[in-house]
């Protein structure tokens, strides 16, 4: 009972610094904080420690779909096109909301604002309304097996990610950087705002921002079973090429119960399920 009000405490703390950074000093980041996760395999609690990541939902410099963000003409609308980003408008289908796909190269409307439910009874991390009982049921369903899955970080506002992405671009002109390079260097570290599947809120940070992550029961779990409950593990390690992000093991993106299995059965990922390459 001491450890699990341990880790819901540093759970909390990690929430509020991940989505109030752009009223502070903490960046923003695409996954600003790192939380290591528990050392399941062994029995033992590990060390929960704030670090800020230096390579998080990075390109790997590699177009996927149609609507490339790396147009290096920069001759687009966008607010970035300077810099090569030139995404299309994402596809907002109220009947298949739950396939919305956000990347680099698909951008939500400024103003995308879902309605937000807790993920977890008395954490602060939220989910669209829509989502939240899907991540409940799953959290319950894993609490039942000795695991916690702790909801580190769901929806984050477009408006918070804008500042941190424009306080990274500012970071890297002050080192001496062009805007351009210091543009397109930012996006390796926090995905342009709008282009997160967090300013959605159908995904969700899982308990750490480690890789070290696949090496707990936790993910273990995660992988044998968020089918059951809609979630896909949205980075694969070996789908670089398509999704262009680096693989992260923490980040679970809900696409519905059929789907999920779908995509868990044929080995592809979101991009390719929707045939957007």
């Amino acid at each position: 009972m001491r450890k699990a009000k341990y880790f819901f405490g540093l759970a909390i703390v990690a929430f509020i610094l991940i989505n109030f950074a752009g009223c502070g000093n903490v960046n923003d980041k695409e996954t600003t904080l790192t939380t290591k996760p528990m050392a399941s395999t062994s029995g033992k609690a590990a060390t929960t420690e704030k670090t800020e990541t230096t390579q998080t939902e990075t390109s790997t410099g590699q177009s996927a779909t149609t609507g490339s963000t790396t147009d290096s003409s920069g001759t687009g609308d966008y607010e970035y096109s300077y810099a090569g980003f030139n995404p299309k408008p994402a596809v907002i289908d109220k009947t298949k909301w739950n396939l919305l796909l956000v990347n680099r190269n698909y951008i939500l409307p400024e103003d995308y604002s879902p309605e937000l439910a807790y993920a977890v009874k008395g954490d602060p991390a939220q989910l669209d309304a829509r989502v939240a009982p899907y991540y409940t049921e799953m959290y319950n369903a894993a609490k039942a097996d000795g695991l916690t899955l702790f909801p580190l970080s769901g929806y984050r506002r477009i408006s918070t990610q804008k500042t941190n992405f424009n306080n990274e671009i500012r970071k890297y002109m002050n080192q001496g950087y062009d805007k351009i390079t210091a543009t397109q260097k930012a996006a390796q570290i926090i995905l342009p705002p709008g282009c997160s599947e967090h300013n959605a809120g159908l995904a969700m940070d899982i308990i750490s921002l480690d890789t070290s992550f696949e090496n707990t029961k936790e993910f273990t779990w995660l992988m044998e079973n968020a089918a059951d409950y809609g979630f896909i593990l949205r980075y694969p390690k070996d789908k670089k090429a398509i999704t262009e992000i680096t693989y992260e093991p923490w980040h679970w993106r809900y696409v519905g119960v059929e789907a999920a299995k779908a995509i868990k059965a044929s080995g592809m990922c979101l991009e390719e399920y929707l045939k957007a390459n």
